[in-house]
């Protein structure tokens, strides 16, 4: 995710309150997305796709906050 933003992001973590809701919110997502198409967690496909839309929600808030952000 973001790779071109690996440093800044290693940088922010436990740093940024904000960076770390949304980094937090993305990797929730991603694992509720893993644990329902691999049968772990009893989801339909509009609940999956709507998981998947809401992810790449907060991954676009995250690179625009990542490529906004100022020192």
């Amino acid at each position: 995710m973001l790779h071109e933003f690996r440093d800044l992001m290693s940088e922010l973590k436990g740093k940024d309150a904000h960076f770390d809701k949304l980094f937090e919110r993305h990797n929730e997502l991603d694992d509720k997305i893993k644990d329902a198409e691999e049968g772990r967690v009893p989801l339909g496909d509009i609940e999956i796709t709507t998981l998947k839309k809401e992810k790449l929600r907060v991954k676009d808030e995250l690179n625009e906050y990542l490529t906004n952000y100022e020192k």
